[in-house]
C-alpha cells in the first residue's frame, strides 16, 4: 500500500509538471522570462553568475574544467514552487508543515552511476522562497567563497564519492532534483529538474621530490626508528597530497616504539610550524584536570559544579544543575541544554563565541529534561570551557602558567600558543597551537601511561580512565575523558585507537595494542572532506604501511 501511495503521488506530480494542472496550495511566482518558459524542468550550469534579466540559452555551460579557482553555479528552472510540489506528496498538510518537514532531494550521478543522494536539510532556504520561488541560483564552487548551502552540498558530494569519481580525464555529471517529505516515512517525488555537464579533470604534474619520503633530520628529543615501512604506500599517499586529491594536509608524523618513524610536511608547513588543531585542544583540558587532581588542587572528577560556582546566581537555575559533575563534562554527558550537533540548540558553540563571557553563557543555560545524566552523549564545547575555568580558578597562578610548569616544561615543549576566552583564560575548547612533533609528544605521553623520561607527569589511573569506553556514541564508536575511540579494520585485522580530534581533519591517534602514535594536521576547516579524507589516509595508507612487518 505504501509503495502504491508513493507511485500515485509521483504520477500526480509528473502530470502537474507536464500538463500544468492547478493543484497549488500557495501562489508561486509568475514565470516571466522566456528562457525560463523554454527550460522548465532543467538545470542550467554557469561559470560566473549571469543576472537573470541578461541570461540567455547560450549562457548554459556545457563543460567545465575543474581547477584550483573554479566558479560553478546552477540555475534551476521549475514549473512551480517547492511547497506546491510537496503538497502533491501530502495534500492534507498545510504549507507550514510541508516546509517544516520537506525540501529538495539532490542526486549526483557521474558517468551514469549514482554517486551521492542527499535530502537537503529543511533549514536550507527561507519559508518565503519555498512558498513562492520557481527559479533559483546557488553556487556549487565559488572562488570568492560565497556563503550558500549549495557549496556545502557540493563539498558533501565531493567527500562522499565525488572526488574518487572525478579521475583525470572527462566525465559526465548529472544532477537530478526531486521534492522529499519526511513524515513517518520519507516520501520522494519524481524529478522536477535535471541537468548535465561535462567535467574535465586536468592531469596535475607533480614534482617527484614531493612524492619521495622526506628524510628525517636528526634532533635531540627523538631517536629515529629503523622499523620498515611500505615506502610505496607512503609515496602513493604523498602523491595524492601533492596533487590535492587529499586537500590541505600540512603534516603527518608517525612514532613507533617511541621513536620517530615518519615525519612529512606539506603545503608550506615545516618542522617549526605551529598547527591549530582546533578541538584537539580539548584533550589537553582532560590532561590538565588529571594533573590538578594528582596535585590535590581539585579533589576528583566526581565533584559537582556547585562546589565551584554559586549556581543560584545564574539564569535558569534548577537543583539539577547542582549535581552536574566534572566527569559529565569530560564525557560530554551532562544534562545542560547544549549540543554542537544541533544548530538550533541553546548551548551550541556558535552561539557562545559572540558572547562576552563564555562561562556565564554556559552556566546560564537551562537543563534539558529529556537528558539522563551520564547516560546520553552529546558533543558540548561550552562544557569544556567551564572545565578550563574550574582548573584556572583552582590551580596556582591560573591554567596557562600551570600548564607551562606541569605539562609543557616536563615534555620539553617550549614553542606553543594558546587562544584565550574573553576573560583571558587559556581556551580549553580548542585552538592550542604546537609543532607536529610536540603534539606527537602529547600522544606518546598517553602511550607511556602518563610517564615521560622517568617522570610520572600524569597518573596511570587517569590515563586508563581517559582512554576507556566511558560513553557509547554509536556502534563501534566510544568516548573517554575528552578522547574518542574507534577500531580500524585493515586486511582483516582490527586496530583499536584512542584519538584527539579537531575541525579540519586534525587528529592524534594512540593505538591501544600497537606501539604506535600518529599525528595528522590539516587546515580543511569546516570542509565536509576534512575528517573523511583522514579516515581514508589511515585506512588505506598509514596503517597498512607502518604495520607491514
Amino acid at each position: 500500500m505504501k509503495i502504491a501511495a508513493v507511485l500515485i503521488c509521483m504520477l500526480f506530480l509528473l502530470s502537474a509538471t507536464i500538463f500544468g494542472q492547478t493543484t497549488d496550495l500557495v501562489k508561486s511566482d509568475s514565470i516571466v522570462y522566456p528562457v525560463h518558459k523554454a527550460n522548465i524542468g532543467r538545470i542550467a550550469f554557469m561559470g560566473k553568475t549571469v543576472p537573470m534579466e541578461n541570461f540567455k540559452q547560450s549562457d548554459f555551460l556545457t563543460s567545465v574544467e575543474l581547477k584550483e579557482k573554479t566558479d560553478l553555479n546552477i540555475r534551476v528552472f521549475l514549473g512551480n514552487s517547492l511547497t506546491n510540489y510537496l503538497h502533491l506528496l501530502s495534500p492534507e498538510l498545510p504549507a507550514e508543515e510541508l516546509i517544516k518537514n520537506g525540501n529538495y532531494q539532490f542526486t549526483f550521478l557521474v558517468d551514469n552511476e549514482k554517486v551521492y543522494v542527499e535530502n537537503l536539510n529543511v533549514g536550507a532556504g527561507t519559508a518565503d522562497s519555498k512558498n513562492q520561488k520557481n527559479l533559483f541560483r546557488v553556487p556549487l564552487i565559488s572562488s570568492s567563497n560565497e556563503d550558500s548551502w549549495g557549496r556545502f552540498l557540493w563539498n558533501r558530494f565531493f567527500a562522499n564519492g565525488g572526488q574518487e569519481a572525478f579521475t583525470t580525464g572527462e566525465h559526465l555529471l548529472k544532477i537530478e532534483i526531486r521534492p522529499y517529505l519526511k513524515l513517518t516515512e520519507v516520501l520522494t517525488g519524481s524529478v522536477i529538474a535535471q541537468g548535465e555537464l561535462k567535467i574535465i579533470v586536468p592531469e596535475i604534474k607533480v614534482d617527484e621530490k614531493l612524492v619521495q619520503i622526506q628524510t628525517i633530520k636528526p634532533l635531540k628529543d627523538w631517536q629515529i626508528s629503523t622499523s620498515k615501512i611500505d615506502t610505496g604506500k607512503i609515496e602513493e599517499l604523498n602523491r595524492k597530497i601533492a596533487t590535492q586529491f587529499y586537500k590541505e594536509i600540512t603534516s603527518v608524523v608517525v612514532l613507533k616504539e617511541g621513536k620517530l618513524l615518519l615525519e612529512e610536511y606539506f603545503n608550506g608547513a615545516t618542522r617549526k610550524s605551529l598547527h591549530d588543531m582546533r578541538s584537539v585542544g580539548k584533550s589537553f583540558a582532560s590532561t590538565l584536570l588529571g594533573i590538578a587532581i594528582k596535585d590535590g588542587y581539585i579533589k576528583s572528577e566526581a565533584q559537582t559544579l556547585n562546589e565551584f560556582y554559586n549556581l543560584k546566581s545564574f539564569q535558569n537555575y534548577s537543583s539539577s544543575k547542582d549535581s552536574v559533575t566534572l566527569k559529565s563534562l569530560l564525557t560530554m554527558s551532562s544534562t545542560f541544554d547544549g549540543s554542537d550537533m544541533n544548530s538550533e540548540s541553546l548551548g551550541n558553540e556558535e552561539k557562545m563565541y559572540p558572547t562576552k563571557n563564555w562561562v556565564d553563557f554556559t552556566l546560564n543555560l537551562p537543563i534539558d529534561k529529556t537528558k539522563v545524566a551520564d547516560k546520553q552523549w552529546d558533543y558540548f564545547t561550552a562544557g569544556v570551557v567551564v572545565l578550563g575555568d574550574v582548573i584556572n580558578k583552582s590551580v596556582p597562578a591560573g591554567l596557562e602558567k600551570y600548564a607551562t610548569k606541569n605539562l609543557f616544561q616536563p615534555l620539553g615543549i617550549t614553542n606553543y600558543k594558546w587562544e584565550f576566552t574573553p576573560q583571558r583564560v587559556a581556551n580549553t575548547a580548542g585552538g592550542l597551537r604546537l609543532r607536529s612533533l610536540d603534539f606527537a609528544k602529547f600522544g606518546q605521553l598517553y602511550k607511556n601511561e602518563g610517564a615521560w623520561n622517568g617522570q610520572q607527569i600524569l597518573p596511570e589511573e587517569w590515563v586508563a580512565k581517559s582512554l576507556s569506553h566511558q560513553m557509547k556514541i554509536s556502534e563501534g564508536e566510544y568516548y573517554g575523558y575528552l578522547f574518542w575511540n574507534k577500531t580500524y579494520t585493515v586486511n582483516g585485522v582490527g586496530y583499536e585507537v584512542y584519538y584527539s580530534s579537531g575541525n579540519g581533519g586534525n587528529r592524534i591517534f594512540i593505538f591501544k595494542d600497537q606501539p604506535i602514535v600518529i599525528v595528522i594536521t590539516a587546515t580543511a576547516y569546516n570542509k565536509a572532506y576534512g575528517h573523511k579524507q583522514v579516515e581514508k589516509i589511515m585506512q588505506e595508507y598509514l596503517i597498512p604501511a607502518i604495520t607491514k612487518e
